[in-house]
């Protein structure tokens, strides 16, 4: 380093070459002997991850470990640091990681830069000056070196940290900005990596909850390696799109229903009963909304509101057929226009007494979950103008009026019959309808006054 701190002129490219042969040298003294084949952990490591078990990110942005494990090297400014490591083979750098906890650091910041970005994650994947076979084992190399890399920058951080932060360089960095065709051929190579589709084939072909371990992978796999790390909501449909669109609508639903469907807290296993033997809450039904709600976006170019509502509609009678409490608390959970439009399409089918049921259940939600009943009432008048004829609209208002009062006999024959649980469910469920058939009555009484004054 004497020579360094003696000529303070610019370096040019064979001096910082030495200066990268120095910092290799110096590098290979201090880690461990080149016969070992495995890296050597020392035996406390849980205090080494407790050290750093902080966000990957705050590692990054300051330079906090001490700067005396650099040894000559604390005088050399990063951005020279960082100069070096461009003359530096990959797995010379992996080597280099190894030396400190300090020059580790140094290494990660410069994997986020610009400049270690452009080095380290190459995309010329069809660079044409290069024969096929050179190429593909040339790239291969590449990122052998770099997976080494990341893993022993990455030693002394928390596996789940390790994970998060190898998956966003990797999955953010090397598919951003790609067209559509590029991400095509990625998905047909992780699927082909992975299995994917005979997996698939396998869970949407058996009964459900049959073949729980698959299920969970695939949910395990597609939400976290191609679904759950986007910011922007375009890419996520495109994604899920990839997943969905190769199936029949009736699978999609089923498929759609082991990705998002309500999951055990204990397990993490689909539970297909949820939505089926009794009233699933919001949390259970949030994940189904959001994805339902994703592929209504105008940004998903290959679906369209039919394609949704019918997927919305199959999904309804996923393993079997669902409360109408779950698919009222489902659509108020998607929206205003997708329950519209879910509506409006039972109403223009002739599906009239259907429509009417759920507009009572949509009002039981309302009471149970505490939204505004007005909302209800001003959905069932949007409704309203669907139907074509008078008739029509009259019949379906009757069909309202007598399906809450079934409704409200079924659950009184219920309380009456004595059959009840530990939670004395049929009793309070009585008392949430008569409230919510008050309030809603009380709203439409409002909306006219106010209409004829």
């Amino acid at each position: 380093m004497s020579w360094i701190k003696a000529n303070k002129k610019k370096f040019y490219p064979a001096k910082t070459e030495l200066l990268a042969a120095r910092l290799m040298n110096r590098g290979r003294r201090m880690t461990y002997p080149a016969r070992t084949s495995y890296t050597l952990i020392p035996n406390q490591k849980y205090r080494r991850s407790y050290r750093r078990s902080s966000k990957f990110s705050s590692t990054l942005d300051a330079d906090s470990p001490s700067l005396s494990t650099l040894g000559d090297f604390k005088a050399l400014p990063l951005e020279i640091f960082q100069m070096v490591l461009e003359y530096l083979p990959v797995k010379d750098i992996s080597m280099l990681s190894m030396v400190s906890k300090t020059i580790s650091s140094r290494l990660i910041n410069y994997i986020s830069t610009p400049t270690g970005n452009r080095r380290l994650l190459r995309q010329d994947f069809h660079n044409p000056e290069l024969s096929g076979c050179r190429k593909g084992s040339s790239m291969l190399e590449h990122y052998k070196s770099l997976g080494l890399l990341l893993k022993r920058c990455t030693l002394l951080l928390p596996t789940k940290e390790r994970l998060k932060y190898i998956h966003k360089i990797l999955s953010e960095t090397l598919t951003a900005g790609w067209d559509e065709l590029e991400c095509h051929r990625v998905y047909n190579f992780l699927c082909e990596l992975s299995n994917l589709p005979r997996r698939v084939q396998t869970v949407v072909g058996s009964k459900p909850g049959s073949a729980r371990k698959l299920e969970l992978r695939i949910r395990i796999f597609c939400r976290s390696v191609l679904l759950n790390h986007w910011i922007h909501r375009s890419d996520s449909a495109f994604w899920l799109t990839r997943i969905l669109k190769p199936w029949p609508m009736v699978n999609q639903a089923r498929l759609l229903y082991i990705l998002f469907g309500p999951a055990s807290n204990l397990d993490g296993h689909v539970v297909w009963q949820k939505t089926t033997d009794g009233p699933a809450d919001e949390t259970s039904l949030k994940g189904l909304a959001d994805a339902i709600k994703l592929l209504y976006d105008t940004e998903a170019k290959e679906w369209t509101a039919d394609d949704v509502i019918s997927l919305l509609d199959e999904l309804s009678v996923v393993p079997r057929d669902w409360l109408l409490e779950n698919s009222a608390r489902l659509l108020i959970l998607c929206g205003n226009n997708i329950c519209f439009t879910f509506m409006a399409s039972k109403a223009v089918n002739g599906r009239a007494v259907e429509l009417a049921r759920l507009v009572v259940f949509l009002a039981l939600v309302c009471e149970k979950d505490l939204y505004c009943m007005d909302w209800a009432v001003k959905m069932m008048q949007k409704v309203c103008k669907v139907f074509s004829t008078p008739g029509e609209r009259n019949n379906f208002l009757q069909g309202v009026e007598n399906s809450f009062a079934h409704i409200i006999m079924d659950a009184l024959q219920s309380v009456i019959s004595g059959e009840h649980d530990e939670e004395d469910s049929s009793f309070l469920n009585l008392f949430h309808l008569v409230n919510a058939q008050a309030n809603f009555h009380k709203e439409i009484l409002y909306l006219a006054m106010s209409n004829s004054m």
